[in-house]
């Protein structure tokens, strides 16, 4: 196998070689296999390990024969200790996936030190199969069964090729010693279910179906990619992102056919689940929205609006009369000037005389109104904002400088009238939006 596992190396991740590597080692076969291979081909590698104190003193011998086996080959060990069963209570969803969290979460921070530039991982072709049935029993599309990534990043994964027996058989030529976790032989959990019940079955129905599942994947794989390149074309011809929103015309995306699963590529990165509410959405009236759990998407008039989730800001951000610029939450520069410029939406002259300071800076509420300049009387900013066409998420994200309750300006839209340069205006003040 070390042969076969050395060219695999050579014409898929020939990067790793020089490289200070840590590698995943759990003390279980399939991560002892790897370490070996690693050490045989001269590697700078570096042992860690994960205790995460779910099986009392099993778990501690685990993470003694870990650093036992970095003594054997003379390479460094990094061990961390977690609390995990305290974790998933707090975190909640199942021990394995606080587990895995807490796991790939460490291999970041180490990662973030600067002193290894991957982690490896021992995931084998029989782990892929399980992944593919575990997603098949759940529903899934392509992602889900073309298979567990070969490199994720600085997570790479170099034994995907190989089957369990072929690391059995490694290790049994080799005198390989490895430790037997016993919780891997308890079927109440899915993945141990398929394991050692469906996945021996499955093998018994063609001598060679791991082969040929590998290749069905590679067929998946190739498949997802074509569909990946013909997504993002499509998505650089209907998203139009301005100012971090995503915008999408509904009549294209109507003309769309099969429409349902055209949805399911353009908008499954934003997190979106409920496909039918997606759908609706673009036939539903101005103003109606749907939720995932990181992005808001909202129809406004003839387009869909994409935006990431954010808290909103209820801060109020005091500015005194001696600054010439801020930088927080918005870039506003300030500046005494004897001429009255050009105005503009990013540009106004004030007197300041008017001013009252502080001024407040502050996002709008229902209820503000201003005196709009140029025109007579006043205006609800809610008016205002319809009148201009402004959607629900630049509304929330609209600020307004204001002297004590009255509004200066509706920032980067109108000034307030009553705040204007007039000719017995003795201090002219030039304030700027920078973008």
């Amino acid at each position: 196998m070390l042969s076969e596992f050395e060219a695999h190396i050579k014409n898929h991740f020939p990067f790793l070689q020089g490289r200070p590597i840590l590698i995943a080692c759990s003390g279980g076969l399939d991560s002892v296999v790897l370490t070996h291979l690693a050490h045989k081909l001269g590697w700078d590698i570096t042992l860690a390990h994960c205790n995460f104190n779910l099986r009392g003193k099993e778990s501690d011998g685990d993470e003694a024969f870990v650093r036992d086996l970095a003594k054997q080959l003379g390479v460094g060990v990094e061990v961390k200790s977690f609390e995990t069963s305290s974790y998933v209570e707090t975190h909640r969803g199942s021990v394995q996936m606080g587990a895995r969290r807490l796991r790939y979460d460490w291999f970041k921070s180490l990662l973030e030190t600067g002193s290894y530039d991957y982690v490896l991982t021992a995931h084998h072709a029989d782990d892929s199969l399980e992944t593919f049935l575990i997603n098949l029993s759940r529903g899934t599309g392509v992602d889900g069964l073309s298979g567990i990534p070969a490199q994720n990043g600085k997570i790479v994964r170099p034994l995907l090729p190989f089957s369990r027996r072929e690391l059995q058989d490694f290790a049994a030529t080799q005198n390989v010693e490895w430790r037997e976790d016993s919780s891997n032989q308890e079927t109440k959990y899915l993945r141990n279910k398929i394991r050692h019940q469906l996945a021996p079955e499955l093998k018994g129905l063609h001598p060679s179906f791991l082969e040929n599942f590998k290749s069905t994947q590679e067929h998946l794989r190739n498949s997802k990619n074509l569909l990946g390149i013909y997504t993002d074309q499509l998505k650089a011809r209907l998203f139009e992102e301005t100012d971090g929103l995503i915008r999408v015309n509904t009549n294209q995306l109507l003309q769309l056919k099969p429409l349902e699963p055209h949805l399911y590529e353009l908008f499954k990165e934003f997190g979106f689940r409920e496909w039918d509410d997606v759908k609706g959405l673009l036939t539903a009236p101005s103003g109606k929205e749907v939720h995932s759990t990181t992005h808001r998407m909202l129809k406004d008039r003839e387009d869909l609006i994409l935006a990431e989730k954010h808290e909103k800001s209820n801060q109020n951000f005091l500015v005194s009369a001696k600054e010439t610029a801020i930088k927080t939450p918005i870039r506003l520069q300030f500046e005494e000037v004897k001429i009255m410029g050009q105005t503009s939406k990013q540009t106004i002259f004030v007197d300041k005389e008017k001013l009252n300071y502080p001024l407040l800076l502050r996002n709008w509420e229902k209820g503000d109104y201003f005196y709009p300049f140029g025109m007579q009387g006043k205006k609800k900013l809610s008016k205002f904002f319809k009148d201009e066409k402004m959607d629900v998420f630049s509304k929330e994200k609209q600020w307004l400088l204001c002297s004590g309750d009255a509004v200066v300006w509706v920032v980067g839209q109108r000034m307030d009238d009553r705040f204007k340069v007039e000719p017995s205006t003795q201090t002219i003040l030039k304030i700027t939006l920078l973008l």
